[in-house]
């Protein structure tokens, strides 16, 4: 005989992830076949340090979570053994550990995709574009750079005839005095 009533500890599952998934910036999506446990032990700690939450999903639980937090793009990415990384700072930081982690210890774990912000589904290879971006400040201080570039250019451009006239009214008054007659 089945069960076909949730069990609380389900119902709170879904309610757990719903709320993670209303919080967080990014969600990115894994496929840890393969993967022994003390390389998933390894991961969990690389993670918790760049503060990502990692953890494995029942996909069923998932889904209904994502749909639960109106965020039905989700459910794209979630296939197979899953296990997801929530971030809830700068996206780059969750995308940049994972690549990080994959290249340097060779594992097996697979990137299916990310949900950006509330509606931007990633598949893998956008998530390790992701991961190449600088960090904010310096993408921050970048745009900035470039907006200031015209508007100092366009500054320039205006004092040019102000200081010509000045440079001219100068020149008029040294004449002026030159040619007063001495007493």
């Amino acid at each position: 005989m089945g069960d076909t009533l949730p069990t609380q500890a389900k119902v709170d599952r879904v309610n757990e992830l719903k709320e993670k998934l209303e919080q967080c910036s990014i969600v990115v999506s894994t496929d840890y076949t393969g993967l022994p446990v003390n390389e998933v032990t390894e991961l969990r700690r690389r993670m918790r340090a760049a503060s990502v939450e990692f953890t494995v999903v029942k996909n069923n639980l998932m889904k209904l979570a994502c749909d639960a937090a109106g965020r039905p793009d989700a459910k794209e990415i979630v296939e197979g053994p899953t296990a997801m990384a929530f971030g809830f700072g700068e996206p780059e930081i969750v995308a940049r550990t994972l690549t990080d982690y994959i290249r340097t210890t060779r594992s097996a774990l697979a990137i299916r995709g990310a949900l950006l912000g509330m509606d931007h589904t990633l598949p893998p290879d956008q998530v390790e574009r992701l991961a190449t971006l600088p960090p904010q400040p310096q993408l921050v201080a970048s745009l900035l750079g470039q907006m200031q570039a015209p508007l100092q250019r366009l500054v320039n451009v205006m004092n040019g005839p102000l200081q010509s006239l000045g440079g001219l009214l100068l020149a008029r008054i040294d004449q002026l005095e030159s040619e007063q007659p001495s007493t």
